[in-house]
């Protein structure tokens, strides 16, 4: 299985460990994980320039539609994930939101919307359970 992993960049990296944690835990289940650097501790946070960053887009946006599913970590809010889940929906690709009850409240735009598959958690295990859940079935 093809996985987009969706999580902030430039909205702000507080949660850049889990988002390896979670890729590397895909990778271990043989799924591949079309954008590992997400959990990279070394990106670029900055605007790169329009070429650059429309570039960036098109890659992602490629990746999307390449994907089978969109698992997405949405504690820490960003407009791109924001973006990238709408472009999900839009094409019919899966979407799974992980968020940490215990540090937010996701946005109404996402729990609203019954296209979108929520797993709120408290813990990492619940995470790495509900994972193990979805790329097992």
């Amino acid at each position: 299985m093809k996985i987009y992993f969706a999580g902030s960049i430039r909205g702000g990296r507080v949660d850049a460990a889990l988002y390896r944690r979670m890729i590397d835990h895909m990778k271990t289940q043989g799924h591949a994980v079309l954008t590992e650097h997400v959990g990279s501790s070394k990106l670029c946070l900055e605007e790169q320039g329009r070429d650059k960053d429309a570039s960036i887009y098109e890659q992602d946006t490629a990746w999307l539609r390449e994907s089978d599913m969109v698992i997405a970590e949405c504690t820490c809010a960003s407009l791109g994930v924001g973006y990238e889940l709408a472009y999900a929906e839009r094409f019919d690709i899966p979407v799974h939101i992980f968020y940490n009850r215990n540090k937010c409240q996701l946005s109404a735009m996402l729990t609203g919307n019954s296209y979108f598959i929520i797993h709120p958690y408290s813990s990492d295990e619940e995470i790495f359970e509900t994972l193990n859940t979805l790329l097992n079935s």
